[in-house]
């Protein structure tokens, strides 16, 4: 297993369970990067896409907006080009029905999955079930979300349209500005992501699973499986699970693979001493920023910025998240805060790789879930899990193969992990 986050764990929890011997190899700590730093929601009925129908009309202005929730900075335009225009194409009505449906099969049930791990490991209490509320000024703005909406509907979720005086009575501390939304009863979130990877990598070393820190750089066919080549060590393995986020794409390049992975930069601020309360996440839907009562903190996420794996974060994007937590929570105390930045392994489909690598027997990848590593997570490790050694199980997961892409894709970055 090539990968220590969220997926790379619930990966090798399932397939210890399966009766695998497994060993975790990672240079970081379990769960670091967008692993602990993401806004903890359990979003299972997130199936629409990023690219809905109509983004061509609306992508340019967006992309150039520095206050923006989707930014790409001047000199990495060129760069993802390539990965822009598959997204645009990726917008077809008849493609984002295809992409709905298939998230649909992969996340539709991950909460029931997350409530049996979180239990599973010893602690049911990370999984908490106030739910979500997704708030706009008014009805104009949220109808401009009215297509993803319809399309997270028709797949199931249940959502409650509240007005101004329920979203006051359930969050005191949202102000006037935010007059109206939805409430997500069954969507709830996880109160400590970095506990919970913890948690999952001591149960997973408690039943012998081991974990080497280390940095893989190379793969090897063998005759017999894969040879990986890292820091002054090198690993055998009949069967190998590339589950390295945003640094997939580039251990795939030394098989010759290329496969259009960017990463989408995203933020998030700790509040030490917020001033207010929340009981569940409070989405300001129209700034795409989620604040979430973390057990250490509020926590303020969102915001997309493309810029690669090299550079250094932007403070004015982190700064952004306090000014459009403010315009939510008027009593908001930004001050005392720390920032993070991590790296969302994106596809321009909105669909992650999972499954054997064509060509490449004994080779799976469990990549690119975007904004839906932790909601994905444990569905994708009960899949590789399952497709192992079954091709039946395997065929299931066709449309999260490689194959799409056809090989074609920008090259990747020369940042190694």
């Amino acid at each position: 297993m090539i990968g220590a986050g969220i997926v790379g764990l619930c990966t090798a929890h399932y397939l210890r369970k399966a009766g695998h011997a497994v060993v975790v190899i990672d240079p970081q700590d379990a769960g670091a990067g967008c692993s602990s730093g993401n806004a903890g929601s359990l979003a299972s009925g997130a199936v629409a896409p990023l690219a809905m129908p109509g983004i061509l009309r609306s992508a340019p202005g967006m992309l150039m907006d520095r206050r923006g929730p989707l930014y790409v900075p001047a000199d990495y335009l060129l760069r993802v080009a390539p990965w822009m225009t598959r997204f645009v194409l990726a917008a077809r009505p008849d493609r984002v029905a295809r992409i709905a449906e298939a998230l649909h099969q992969l996340i539709g049930d991950a909460v029931a999955c997350h409530r049996a791990l979180a239990a599973e490991i010893g602690h049911p209490e990370l999984i908490v079930d106030s739910g979500q509320i997704h708030l706009y000024p008014n009805a104009e703005a949220m109808d401009k979300d009215a297509a993803g909406w319809a399309l997270k509907r028709e797949h199931g979720l249940r959502l409650e349209r509240i007005d101004a005086a329920r979203i006051h009575a359930m969050e005191p501390a949202v102000g006037a500005e935010y007059r109206i939304g939805y409430y997500l009863p069954e969507q709830p979130w996880v109160a400590n992501p970095q506990r919970y990877a913890t948690a999952l990598a001591d149960h997973l070393k408690a039943r012998g699973v081991e974990f080497a820190r280390t940095s893989i750089r190379r793969l090897q066919a063998q005759e017999a499986g894969w040879r990986l080549h890292g820091d002054g060590a090198s690993y055998a393995a009949r069967q190998v699970v590339l589950a390295a986020g945003a640094w997939s794409a580039e251990l795939l390049a030394t098989l010759n693979l290329k496969v259009p992975l960017e990463s989408q930069r995203g933020y998030h601020l700790k509040l030490l001493r917020p001033g207010v309360s929340l009981s569940r996440i409070v989405v300001l839907a129209d700034r795409k920023v989620f604040i979430t009562p973390m057990e250490d903190g509020l926590r303020v996420a969102g915001t997309v910025e493309f810029g690669g794996l090299q550079r250094l974060p932007s403070e004015r994007r982190a700064a952004l998240l306090a000014e459009h937590a403010e315009a939510g929570l008027p009593g908001l105390d930004t001050r005392e805060r720390e920032s993070w930045m991590g790296h969302r392994p994106c596809l321009p489909d909105s669909l992650p790789v999972i499954g054997p690598v064509p060509g490449h027997g004994g080779l799976w990848c469990a990549f690119g879930h975007g904004h839906l590593g932790l909601t994905g997570s444990a569905p994708t490790g009960r899949l590789i899990a399952a497709a192992i050694g079954d091709p039946a199980q395997a065929r299931r997961l066709a449309p999260f193969s490689l194959s799409r892409f056809h090989g074609a894709a920008s090259s990747p970055s020369t940042h190694s992990r």
